[in-house]
């Protein structure tokens, strides 16, 4: 539940935040806000794989991983808005809707061809995304469904359906 609404305040966030101020106009400053949110995205994602290897029981991975899944989601659609703000660089992106469209098409290996990337900047953020998304995505949706497989052998307890039973137990007779 509390991954659900922080999903939803972020993608508001994303749909009502002024982003004017990125893309062509600032190409510097949009280049080093887009590093240095994927770079410390990447590195929180990678506390969570490290925490849910070493099984340590004081990190909450299920709320966390989510989050900073669709965080990064976000970021390469914020990405995308800006670049198609440059004339030649994504033809098909004219809303964030549309970002947002084209960067889980991408996520998802979908690849429609409705939205190409045709400028240097929006291919090189294009094969960014696919890297990060088979490094760090890959790699928490992992560490996240182990810690949910442990979670769930845990709750089951000792009543496991492997246990030997008395038939098994009494030996030859």
């Amino acid at each position: 539940m509390v991954q659900a609404a922080g999903v939803a305040a972020m993608v508001t966030a994303y749909f009502l935040l002024p982003l004017d101020r990125l893309g062509p106009d600032r190409p510097a400053l949009s280049w080093i806000l887009f590093c240095l949110a994927l770079a410390l995205i990447a590195l929180l994602l990678l506390r969570q794989v490290v925490h849910v290897l070493l099984d340590r029981p004081d990190v909450r991975p299920g709320l966390v991983i989510p989050l900073l899944m669709s965080l990064s989601v976000l970021v390469f659609a914020t990405a995308y808005q800006a670049l198609a703000q440059h004339p030649g660089e994504l033809d098909g992106i004219a809303t964030r809707l549309d970002a947002l469209y084209f960067t889980l098409v991408t996520l998802a290996t979908v690849g429609y061809g409705d939205i190409t990337p045709h400028g240097q900047a929006a291919r090189l953020v294009t094969v960014l995304q696919i890297l990060y998304t088979f490094v760090f995505l890959t790699a928490a949706a992992t560490a996240l469904t182990h810690h949910l497989r442990a979670a769930l052998l845990r709750q089951r307890g000792p009543h496991r359906h492997d246990t030997p039973t008395a038939d098994a137990d009494s030996g030859p007779e």
